[in-house]
């Protein structure tokens, strides 16, 4: 009967993590928590794991939805390079996050996202034009360097991602909320796959577990890419700044409770 309930769940909340992260961003905020509330006796880095294979499924969905929406526009020369320096990159601060100071990492994170919330604000007409020219070498290299750079903070942190990548995507190359957020997926799935590859061969996934929640993600990530890619833009950009003040409160938090305050 426990188990049945914890299940159910799971599937609940694999449900609408797959769903808000496929239409905003930050899923893992919904289910990394309830699965150590649901799952308290599992060891860390089996949830860890765990969830990164279901968040995994629902992102693919997610940006299968958002790549075939944006298949025309989409800078798919610069994306395959970035996405395989991403995932080395991503790969490679997994192995050295055990030595990095994440606590660090917050405070700083804070302050990027309440730049980030306050330039999107500002900047009304911010991620709402289409752009119709290709990308220019300079920014091809560009964005090789950005996704490099966020796929080794993926590695090593991780909170975020999506919305660093989504933000340098519109402000770099001047893409609109849509097109970012089908580059952005792109990238956060090849991330994903690169931690997967650490977790996999070292056994740290609950596959009992681990199938019906991302059975829940796929699903919520198809149902939330499907509102957003309808939704347009000016959704994107509002749930993009919703997500932000989730995100700074988040930091804020943790950042007061770790100088005691």
């Amino acid at each position: 009967m426990i188990m049945d309930t914890t299940l159910i769940l799971l599937i609940l909340t694999g449900f609408a993590a797959g769903l808000m992260d496929a239409a905003v961003g930050g899923g893992g905020l919904l289910q990394l928590p309830s699965l150590f509330t649901l799952l308290p006796n599992a060891a860390l880095p089996a949830i860890l794991g765990t969830n990164k294979f279901s968040s995994c499924i629902g992102t693919t969905i997610a940006a299968s939805q958002y790549a075939w929406r944006t298949r025309r526009t989409l800078p798919w020369k610069m994306l395959s390079i970035a996405a395989l320096l991403a995932f080395i990159a991503s790969f490679l601060g997994a192995k050295l996050a055990a030595n990095v100071p994440v606590h660090y990492m917050k405070p700083v994170m804070l302050v990027i996202m309440a730049a980030m919330f306050v330039y999107t604000f500002n900047k009304k007409d911010f991620g709402q034009h289409i752009r119709e020219t290709t990308l220019s070498r300079k920014e091809h290299y560009l964005g090789l360097f950005t996704c490099t750079a966020i796929g080794f903070y993926d590695g090593i942190f991780g909170p975020g991602t999506g919305s660093l990548l989504a933000f340098a995507f519109v402000r770099i190359f001047a893409f609109d909320f849509l097109l970012a957020t089908a580059s952005a997926k792109i990238i956060n799935v090849v991330t994903n796959l690169a931690a997967l590859s650490f977790f996999v061969p070292n056994g740290h996934i609950m596959w009992h577990w681990a199938i019906p929640l991302a059975l829940a993600n796929f699903a919520g990530g198809f149902v939330g890419s499907y509102i957003a890619i309808r939704g347009g833009t000016k959704f994107l950009r509002v749930g993009f700044m919703c997500l932000l003040v989730i995100l700074i409160g988040k930091f804020g938090w943790d950042t007061l409770k770790e100088l005691g305050i």
